[in-house]
Order: structure tokens, then sequence, then C-alpha cells
């Protein structure tokens, strides 16, 4: 007898309330760990961890899901360890829904000595070889793949479109990601084109791949399969990649779940590129921010129909005592804190809020003790997830822009 093939919920995504006059809406996704309220902050767990906290502190501070990174699971501990484990959620003990990225931007970003970040405006000469300064060059793009040095031991490795899904389908999450091309603001327009090109080409391949793990990996629930837009901060280029990822369909007909809008954004004209994907995407699907967390970017991406986002910065910020508050974000180890006995937020609900006050971990970042990092970790998500919950609320009863103009002026007063 023929094993059964997993299946996707139907339907996997609903939309619910809709924003007069613009783009944005709420809505549900439905995992097989559970449904993903939208919009919704999914928090980075990049090994598998957010780092310094419990993922039951994430579960009581209101993240519905988090997000790994296939490229740093594939090199440490190795997809296979995570597979026998039974999935990314069995082996970090997180319950919820899981997504995964392709490994792209880890393997481009570090790849050419970015880290982490890639600029958000398009200032300076444009190059095909974009690479930090007194950086080494460690990843090489062809039309097959990547090939890349580890950022850990300088070994060699190859991705492709199809390993990247093998990867992703050993690591088991609810919603993973198409291996895509990242390129930077400063690429030339012809090597964007090229990009585009070169992305959608991938992407009818892992759709194959992915449609081939899927009947192999029966045992499995169904991983959904996001194609991720590229095109930078070019309007055809942008249409030209959302028509041509809706256009794919593998061998059952079926394309892809949902989409990533990806690549380096201009911060002035996110809205704007935003809006020009979600014109074109369809509307039953959703469309996931890649990389984006600040209040004022997650305004007007929702508004502009962003459904969920991922990033690093709550917890990144946190462990150098940046903390974020409704009246805009500051440094807690600094000299006026020192006697300061208040909490971080006197309206944050949070535990660290509950528990702590501003001088006690003021002198945990200047002891050097690794609770500090703990505790503003667990503040700067909450208040990460707890904005794009309000903003979901603010759609639902009618009352965004109000709360948008309170909120944003309050946070960049200063």
């Amino acid at each position: 007898m023929n094993a059964v093939v997993p299946t996707p919920p139907d339907p996997f995504f609903t939309v619910g309330t809709r924003l007069d006059g613009q783009l944005g809406r709420t809505g549900t996704i439905h995992t097989p760990h559970g449904d993903i309220a939208t919009p919704s902050f999914v928090a980075v767990g990049t090994k598998a961890t957010v780092k310094a906290v419990l993922p039951e502190s994430m579960k009581e501070l209101g993240a519905q899901s988090v997000l790994a990174n296939a490229y740093h699971l594939y090199l440490q501990p190795g997809p296979d360890i995570v597979d026998e484990a039974g999935g990314l959620g069995k082996f970090m003990n997180w319950d919820g829904p899981t997504f995964t990225d392709s490994g792209g931007f880890q393997v481009m970003s570090l790849g050419v000595g970015f880290k982490k970040v890639l600029a958000m405006e398009a200032v300076g000469v444009r190059s095909d070889d974009v690479i930090a300064k007194g950086k080494e060059r460690l990843a090489t793009v062809d039309d097959d793949g990547v090939t890349f040095k580890s950022h850990l031991d300088g070994s060699r490795h190859r991705f492709t479109p199809e390993v990247s899904m093998q990867i992703q389908h050993q690591l088991g999450a609810d919603i993973m990601f198409a291996f895509d091309e990242l390129t930077t603001l400063l690429n030339t327009r012809g090597y964007q084109e090229q990009s585009v090109e070169r992305t959608q080409a991938w992407a009818v391949r892992c759709i194959a791949e992915h449609e081939k793990l899927t009947a192999e990996r029966s045992h499995r629930p169904y991983q959904a399969l996001f194609g991720v837009v590229q095109g930078a901060q070019y309007e055809d280029l942008r249409r030209q990649a959302c028509r041509g990822l809706e256009s794919i369909t593998g061998e059952s007909g079926r394309g892809f779940d949902g989409y990533g809008i990806g690549g380096a954004l201009e911060k002035q004209n996110l809205g704007t590129i935003v809006r020009w994907c979600n014109e074109e995407l369809p509307e039953h699907k959703p469309r996931h921010m890649l990389g984006i967390s600040e209040p004022d970017d997650f305004f007007v991406a929702i508004e502009n129909g962003a459904d969920t986002f991922d990033c690093v910065n709550p917890s990144r910020v946190a462990r150098n005592a940046a903390i974020y508050h409704p009246d805009g974000r500051f440094n807690i180890n600094t000299s006026r804190f020192r006697r300061d006995f208040t909490p971080i937020d006197e309206n944050c609900d949070c535990y660290t809020c509950a528990n702590y006050t501003r001088a006690y971990i003021h002198h945990l970042f200047k002891a050097k003790e690794m609770l500090a990092s703990t505790l503003c970790t667990i503040h700067n998500e909450r208040f990460t997830v707890r904005l794009v919950d309000q903003i979901r609320a603010g759609i639902e009863g009618g009352y965004f822009e109000e709360f948008k103009a309170e909120t944003l002026g309050r946070f960049y007063r200063t």
C-alpha cells in the first residue's frame, strides 16, 4: 500500500479583518503545530534557541512561533541530528509553529562579511563584487547554487536549491523558504535582473524537490513552502519576481503556500516596495517580511499587506544593553540608570519588568553577568511581540491609524 502524502491544512491561511483603503489585514495561518494569528512577529532562534532565553520563557512572553536558520543548523549540529530528534520543535522543546529560512541570507551575508545586517539605503558605488571592508569573500554564486566556506572552520560546502530543501525537510519546520540569491542595494541593475531570473529558476527546482521529499517523508507532517521575492529597489523587477513565483506549480498542481519578501530593502521606500509586491501576490496566501523589526517598519509594512515578520534585532541589541521602550530605545548600561530603582517600563507586563529594576540590570551589565542578556532579551522580545499584537488589535478594532500616530509619535519623539 502506498503511503499517504502529507497535505497542508485546508485552508492554510484565512483572511480576517481588512484595513480600510489599504492592503493590510489580519488573518490566521494554520499549521500542524497550531495557528498563528497575523500580523505576528516570529522570534528568531538562530541555532534552535533564542539566545539567552528559555523556550518556555518565549511562550510566556507571547511568542506564537520561532524561526531557526538552516545555514547554522546545517553546520552545527547537522540536520540529520535534528531529524533524528523528531524535528526542530522537539529538539528545542518548542511545541508551537516553527519556521526555517533557506540558508540563502546567511550564505551570502556572512559570505561577504556583513554578518547579520545588510544596509537599508542605496548609498555608494554600484558594484557586483560587494564585500565588507577588510573581509575575505567566502561565497561564490553560479546558476546551479552557491559554494561557500564555513564561517566556523573554513571548510568548503555547497548549497543548491535541492540541498536547501533536503536540509529544511530534515529540520522539520512547519514553514520553510525556497532557496534564493540575496543581493544588496549596491549591486548593479544588470546583476539584479540576473538574480531575479536565477531565483526564479531555483524556485522551480525547490518546488520539485519539495514535492519529492514530501512524498518520501510521509511520516512527518506537511511543511509549507514559501517562495522568496527579490528585485531590490526596482518596481519592475519586484513585480516580475512576484508574478514569476506565482506562476510556478509542481506536478501536483500546487504552487507556493506563501511568500517571503526578501533582499536588502530601502528603508525610506519600504512601504512602497512592500505594496508593489502585495499588489501582485495572491491575497489568499500569507506574506512574510524577512529581517524586519523596527516599530515604524512594522506599521508601514503591515498597512501595505505584510502578515508576518522575523528579525534577530530584539535579542541581539538586548545583549548589548539596548532596550526598547514606548518612549524610544535607550542603553541601560549608562550611568544615569545606576540608581534608578524603577522597572524598564512600568506598563510592560513582561517577567523582567515585573521583578527587576533598571539599577539591577545596569549592575549586571557592568559586572558582565550573563543574566543581563536574559532579562533584557525577555523584555525586548515581549515589547516586539506585543507591539505587533497591538497593531493586529488596532486593525480588528478599527483604530489602526490612531494607534500608529500615537505609538510612532511617542517612540520617535526624541
